[in-house]
């Protein structure tokens, strides 16, 4: 008898820990940073269909659009609808965005493209790279390179 309530004791101790662990992480909200840099059509829309289904789990999300990556961001920017859905990887941007993302170009793209901060959508900004720097290195943050 001492040895099954040593046992149910032991079990009971470890557990407690487990539960309020567990409980604990349904409570946080994730932050998710995207980088994306690829010319990749396929690329740039996963990243962004990946982007909206983290969202829609609650995740926080990010996105930070370098190089080629960055003409998304471009008003005049349409590219071919990807199958299967027949959606653009602009309007899975918009759509994050409509969640609430956060969408930037990185400060070397307006001025390297030639173009002016009037020429993005609406909505997306210029990543300043020290803000940037504290997103990509917040120890809450998960970031997802494209």
């Amino acid at each position: 008898m001492k040895k099954v309530m040593t046992a149910m004791a032991m079990t009971t101790a470890l557990s407690a820990p487990v539960v309020a662990n567990t409980a604990a992480a349904t409570e946080l909200v994730d932050k998710v940073v995207i980088t994306l840099t690829s010319a990749e059509q396929q690329t740039r829309g996963m990243a962004m269909v990946l982007g909206n289904a983290m969202q829609a789990k609650g995740a926080q999300v990010s996105v930070l659009l370098c190089d080629s990556a960055g003409d998304m961001a471009l008003k005049e920017q349409q590219s071919a609808a990807l199958k299967p859905n027949d959606v653009t990887p602009e309007e899975l941007m918009k759509k994050l965005m409509l969640g609430g993302a956060k969408v930037e170009v990185c400060a070397l793209y307006l001025p390297n493209k030639g173009v002016a901060g009037d020429a993005l959508i609406d909505g997306v900004g210029m990543a300043k790279p020290p803000a940037m720097a504290e997103a990509l290195m917040d120890s809450d943050a998960r970031v997802f390179n494209f």
